[in-house]
């Protein structure tokens, strides 16, 4: 036979526990103190010496070792109810209300397709030279003169100057950065569902755990609930090879705090470590856009 004890179950059992030793401990009390002392010293005398020792109180009457058996039994009985509830403390998930649809994107929503960043297209070519025709009238004045350029055997040759080093090459173009998947032959998956055996249950699993995850931690913006705010916010985001969840911004609001908080729910996964399947592209790992609809829908 199993037993099982929820919170509520426990408190309300360790609290009858508590009233019954603190009830208890006034009965004994007004008991001991009951007792007519100057009676029971009449009746007694005064006990002295060895036999103060061995009655272990001065008046038998009021000897409150005898119910040491009593306490004893009942904190035996106490400590064994204590027991058996913490190894039968039991909790459960609470219940999370997920809308109808919960994933259902309209048709009327625009979504604009990631863009990868291109390197810039190389300059055009410099025009080529024109050619003109120079007038011999001109080519006839140009005629440079004729100097003698011989060298005795004392000057001095000097060597020529060596002409300035060349510009530095320009920088090679940045790398292109790697292309941003709409749609994988395996889209990412939601983490805790990768030790089921096919690949449906596997999607079905990750999409059940991603909703609880968005629907038990969102909370409804105090503004929306107060106007009676109700739609559905889209929130895009990339999943990187490494499973991150990178570049989440909302594509589609509904106003009053909504938007802001679907997008808090979803940068939470990094902040919980989680970390989803990436999707994959001929059996690599590669990026993909991810749109996710999160219902704000009053109860």
């Amino acid at each position: 036979m199993e037993l099982a004890f929820q919170s509520g179950t426990i408190g309300v059992i360790v609290f009858l526990l508590l009233a019954i030793i603190a009830g208890l401990i006034i009965y004994f009390r007004r008991r001991l103190n009951s007792y007519d002392h100057r009676a029971l010293k009449e009746q007694h005398g005064e006990v002295h010496g060895a036999e103060l020792l061995t009655s272990r109180a001065k008046y038998p009457e009021a000897d409150g070792f005898r119910w040491s058996g009593t306490f004893l039994n009942f904190s035996l009985f106490a400590s064994l109810v204590l027991i058996l509830l913490a190894f039968n403390w039991t909790t459960y998930p609470r219940d999370v209300y997920i809308p109808e649809g919960a994933l259902d994107l309209s048709e009327d929503i625009e979504i604009e397709p990631p863009r990868t960043a291109e390197p810039p297209p190389p300059p055009p070519p410099p025009p080529p030279p024109v050619i003109e025709e120079v007038p011999e009238e001109l080519i006839e004045e140009d005629q440079p003169e004729f100097v003698d350029q011989s060298l005795d055997k004392e000057e001095e040759v000097k060597a020529p100057e060596r002409p300035a080093a060349p510009p530095p090459p320009p920088p090679p173009p940045p790398p292109k950065e790697e292309e941003i998947f709409v749609i994988a032959e395996d889209m990412p998956r939601f983490p805790g569902c990768e030790d089921l055996p096919s690949k449906k249950e596997k999607e079905a699993c990750a999409q059940k755990k991603m909703l609880e995850f968005i629907y038990a931690n969102i909370k409804y913006p105090p503004i929306a609930r107060e106007n009676g705010v109700e739609g559905t916010v889209v929130v895009t985001f990339v999943v990187e090879k490494d499973g991150a969840v990178k570049d989440a911004k909302i594509v589609r609001d509904i106003g009053a705090g909504c938007g802001d908080e679907a997008l808090r729910v979803v940068e939470l996964m990094n902040k919980k470590s989680l970390k989803w399947t990436p999707g994959k592209q001929r059996g690599k790992p590669v990026r993909v856009q991810f749109n996710l609809p999160v219902k704000f829908k009053l109860q």
